[in-house]
């Protein structure tokens, strides 16, 4: 029963990662557009939009 128990918490656990890092990707490519928009829409005198 306790074997039981610990495969269904592991398999929770890797789900609920695995959820976590597939919203990362999606916020990882969001992010990868800003930054080619900015530099795509930058302005003539060559400012950055950011203050990085």
């Amino acid at each position: 029963m306790g074997a039981l128990l610990l495969v269904l918490l592991l398999a929770l656990i890797l789900g609920g990662a695995g959820f976590a890092i597939h919203i990362l990707w999606w916020v990882a490519i969001a992010v990868l557009v800003l930054w080619v928009l900015g530099f795509v829409f930058r302005g003539s005198g060559g400012g950055r939009w950011y203050r990085w």
